[in-house]
């Protein structure tokens, strides 16, 4: 039986950043530096969730705890919490990355579809 080449953290942190970067690739200069970090701290945290995300399937969300001489109970794992906490601040991580992004109506000319409530607000700004 073949084995299976297993990347280590790192290298699969790295692909996960290079993979984002490409995303990312054409954003102005500004918004490039404003991204680069999370970027990493984005990659960073996916990768952390898979491996979580393999521990809680191999392991499962709660287990078996005991304190001195009292009858086990089930509780939740530690990784769980891990996992729900992470998961959160990836996702607003990811969020925050895709506001970067130009909108697909943000060129000059376009019209933003909706009520006018932007336009009205952008109005008052100027």
């Amino acid at each position: 039986m073949p084995t299976k080449n297993v990347m280590s953290k790192e290298s699969r942190i790295k692909k996960e950043e290079r993979r984002l970067n490409s995303i990312y690739k054409n954003l102005d200069s500004r918004r490039k530096a404003a991204a680069a970090g999370l970027i990493q701290r984005a990659a960073h945290m996916r990768i952390t969730l898979d491996d979580f995300a393999k521990d809680l399937d191999e392991n499962g969300f709660t287990e078996k705890f005991s304190q001195g001489d009292q009858e086990p109970y089930e509780r939740k794992r530690p990784t769980a919490d891990l996992y729900n906490t992470m998961n959160t601040a990836y996702q607003k991580a990811i969020k925050q990355l895709t506001d970067l992004l130009p909108k697909e109506n943000d060129s000059p000319g376009d019209k933003k579809d909706g009520d006018d409530f932007e336009d009205f607000v952008e109005s008052k700004n100027r």
